[in-house]
């Protein structure tokens, strides 16, 4: 495979890759251009830093989201792309962030822990010292019996893991051919999953309500992290019926067991805490990244080609694997093509979306717009118009192959991209389904939506939604070589003569993140 992929760069010619189903034509002249453009000229690091460094923690329609999103504007219309905008989809709700964050043991002896502020909860309006009490159960009858002894102190919420073993794996990792050709189904989230959690989410609401009864200062929280990486997401709190919970943090793992071993041999630890947070209500529509380089051919110009991922992010890091990778990725692809001065027959269209992790809200939104509702399975003309979008959204692994989410036709023809990247590590194609990501909003409609395979490097271990995800976690020759291979896909499939083939059309169903909470 590689002196193969070797024999096609040299060439440069616009050769034919065959196989049993079909014959794609793939311009190597081209590839060869994209891959010297960005082994000379790459603007990666450069927007990366402004996506992260420079913008902050992207919760969506929060100021850094918006820092990012009106920056983006700008540099597209500078590098020539067309209608650059934010486009509202709908109302979102309230933005929200940490304007500042500090924990500390005072006593028995003073020491500073790491904590972050949970997204969408109060303020203490200023600094606050307070006696800790250990919330040991979560139901109702223990809660209601121990109210009282709530009132005025810092609640520590027991976790059902209180060790912090160490750690005999490595963080990061690549994944290995075998692993590879092994690979299944990933992050598959179902309705009748999110059916089953459901009750459980929506108690966790009542006991949070019957918490905050209490006249509690705040609560404090830790999950799975270690060694100061701490995990921080929320639920709810940005609808517009949602009213801003009491402070609460999470914590690092080792300094939350200390205080609470502390608590329990009746040493009485004492906390200060200050969490200041805002509230944004200005714009309560989502919005997502819109721009596009017009097509040229009279015939096919009125079709897609679309690329992109979600531009938002939680807050205690810059978001920087999750996913201003992708979006990264996704700028760096249409720079390379209008650098090239890529004169494509369909539009190519990169979208780069909000709310993802309120449950992909900014691209269902976008594709119920446009194109179609899942659950009714009316289609919209546009519908017809998309050929394909392709997504990056696991971190900032190098790209290993593509998940076909079951199209066996478009998997036939993967192959065949794929085969001038076999030198980069990039040649698997994988039938099987992966999830929780926005091509799921397109492939919920019947339009193609792939997301790519990558190497999961430190992403599940360190960087998702945790304190870790910045810049710093980049690998920025992995975001280059996958930057390469998108724009490849992208001008592939705006060249093709025909769109990309099609899974048929499902039934009508609510698509599986709809409504989910209450």
């Amino acid at each position: 495979m590689n002196k193969l992929s070797t024999l096609l760069l040299t060439a440069g010619l616009l050769v034919s890759v065959c196989t049993s189903a079909q014959q794609e034509q793939l311009d190597t002249a081209m590839v060869n251009r994209i891959r010297q453009e960005e082994a000379l000229n790459s603007e990666i690091p450069y927007i990366a830093h402004q996506l992260t460094d420079a913008a902050g923690p992207r919760l969506t329609n929060s100021p850094g989201w918006h820092r990012a999103a009106d920056w983006i504007v700008q540099t597209l219309k500078g590098w020539g792309l067309s209608n650059a905008q934010k486009e509202a989809w709908g109302e979102y709700g309230y933005g929200w962030s940490a304007e500042k964050t500090t924990l500390a043991l005072k006593t028995p002896y003073y020491s500073p822990l790491i904590a972050y502020a949970n997204p969408w909860t109060g303020s203490t309006h200023g600094p606050v010292t307070a006696p800790v009490f250990i919330v040991q159960k979560t139901d109702s009858a223990w809660i209601t019996a121990h109210l009282a002894q709530m009132k005025g102190k810092i609640l520590l919420l027991a976790p059902q893991d209180t060790l912090a073993p160490p750690r005999f794996k490595a963080d990061a990792a690549r994944y290995s051919d075998s692993a590879l050709a092994a690979m299944g189904d990933m992050y598959m989230v179902t309705s009748e999953m999110l059916k089953m959690y459901r009750p459980f989410f929506i108690k966790m609401m009542q006991l949070s309500k019957l918490i905050e009864s209490s006249g509690a200062v705040a609560t404090l929280a830790t999950g799975g992290g270690r060694d100061g990486t701490v995990f921080v997401q929320g639920l709810i709190g940005y609808r517009t019926k949602d009213q801003l919970s009491m402070p609460g943090l999470q914590v690092a793992k080792e300094d939350f067991l200390r205080v609470m071993r502390l608590a329990e041999e009746g040493q009485q630890p004492t906390l200060e805490l200050q969490s200041e947070t805002k509230r944004y209500d200005q714009d309560l529509q989502g919005h997502n990244v819109v721009a596009e380089i017009p097509g040229t051919d009279p015939t096919l110009q009125s079709q897609l080609v679309m690329l992109g991922g979600h531009l938002d992010s939680w807050a205690a890091g810059t978001g920087a694997t999750d996913n201003g990778a992708g979006c990264i990725i996704a700028l760096e692809a249409v720079r390379l093509l209008k650098t090239l001065g890529v004169k494509p027959k369909r539009t190519i269209r990169i979208a780069l979306w909000d709310g993802e992790e309120q449950g992909l809200l900014g691209s269902f939104h976008y594709v119920k717009n446009h194109f179609g509702d899942p659950a009714d399975m009316k289609m919209k003309p546009e519908q017809q118009k998309v050929s394909v979008y392709f997504n990056l959204d696991n971190g900032s692994g190098k790209i290993r192959g593509i998940f076909t989410q079951g199209n066996e036709q478009a998997a036939a023809i993967f192959k065949q991209w794929l085969v001038p990247f076999g030198d980069m590590g990039a040649s698997t194609v994988s039938l099987h389904n992966t999830g929780s990501t926005d091509h799921l909003s397109f492939d919920a409609v019947g339009i193609p939506g792939f997301q790519f395979i990558q190497d999961p490097l430190d992403y599940e271990t360190r960087t998702h939604h945790s304190n870790e995800d910045n810049y710093d976690h980049l690998s920025i020759a992995d975001l280059r070589q996958a930057a390469v291979i998108e724009a490849a896909f992208v001008y592939f499939a705006a060249m093709r003569p025909e769109m990309m083939p099609r899974k048929p059309l499902g039934k009508p169903e609510k698509f599986v993140f709809d409504d989910f909470i209450p």
